[in-house]
């Protein structure tokens, strides 16, 4: 059967794809890759929505006759009631969001080596983040006093979060650089795996002895010995 006119424009339109790809340098998807990623590095950075960031701590100290090194355990342990739902429930009014959104905004991390508790609110108002990194710490410390005389050990507040000035969300310029940082260790991995071309394979590479040359060769082996 003939091809169609269609089926042959197709068909030529393959070849010629083809044989372009092939006159391209093996090294292509490179720049391509870090061309991708810096594009979409900078679209990131100049749609993105800026995040700001407020933190807020609170410290251990332990009362009376308590052992001091008894603070430091009870820091770790406040430390993970700070995202608990009794906390947050606690904080929801005064950060102003529910329980749902608040947990997804909040983190908190304690030091191995200090009795210390820090609170951080994310958001995409600079207000509102402070907001949350005060009304969550609060809310810890309230908490630690109601059973401060069972443990011996109460928070109190040790610095007041403060509203951020700068977002922490990536800038254009910044975003730019990690696109084409991504996009050039991607094209890196493709060379490495993508399969090599046959005219560049150890065979094509080191050729033969010539038919001409295996008498020469007979005569040198003769001469040796």
């Amino acid at each position: 059967m003939t091809d169609s006119p269609e089926q042959q424009r197709h068909v030529v339109v393959v070849r010629r794809l083809r044989t372009a790809l092939t006159r391209l340098p093996h090294w292509w998807p490179l720049p391509v890759s870090v061309l991708i990623g810096t594009a979409s590095g900078l679209s990131y950075g100049a749609f993105a929505t800026p995040q700001y960031e407020a933190t807020s701590y609170a410290m251990a100290v332990a009362e009376g006759e308590t052992d001091p090194t008894a603070a430091l355990g009870y820091a770790q342990s406040y430390g993970r009631l700070t995202t608990s739902d009794a906390t947050l429930s606690y904080a929801q009014g005064a950060a102003g969001e529910p329980v749902r959104e608040l947990r997804s905004h909040v983190t908190s991390e304690t030091s191995p080596d200090s009795p210390m508790i820090s609170v951080t609110g994310t958001s995409s108002d600079r207000h509102k983040a402070a907001d949350i990194a005060n009304a969550v710490i609060e809310a810890v410390i309230v908490s630690s006093g109601h059973v401060s005389k069972d443990t011996g050990v109460k928070l109190i507040k040790f610095t007041h979060a403060m509203t951020p000035d700068q977002p922490v969300s990536p800038s254009v310029p910044l975003g730019a650089a990690v696109g084409a940082a991504a996009g050039g260790l991607l094209g890196g991995l493709v060379l490495l795996v993508r399969p090599r071309r046959e005219e560049w394979s150890v065979s094509a590479q080191v050729p033969g002895p010539a038919a001409g040359d295996t008498g020469a060769a007979q005569d040198e082996r003769e001469l040796v010995r």
